[in-house]
């Protein structure tokens, strides 16, 4: 994952999951470990709105795009 997209994601889910509990910690840590797979399962506990929703998943799209490219 680029740095810049990694930057994004982190800072989109802590500005949106501003309690630090343990759901957005094993978040953050898949994050971390360059998991976009369990990233994507963990959002599925998230109660986001559909634009909330939309605009990770696209952000965790350009993660695995990198991945491939790199």
């Amino acid at each position: 994952m680029t740095e810049q997209a990694t930057v994004s994601l982190l800072r989109w889910l802590r500005r949106q999951l501003r309690q630090a509990t343990p759901q957005r910690e094993h978040l953050e840590a898949a994050v971390a470990n360059d998991d976009p797979a369990e990233a994507r399962r963990l959002l599925d506990g998230f109660d986001f709105t559909e634009a909330q929703r939309r605009h990770v998943e696209g952000l965790i799209d350009e993660w695995e795009k990198g991945r491939v490219r790199s």
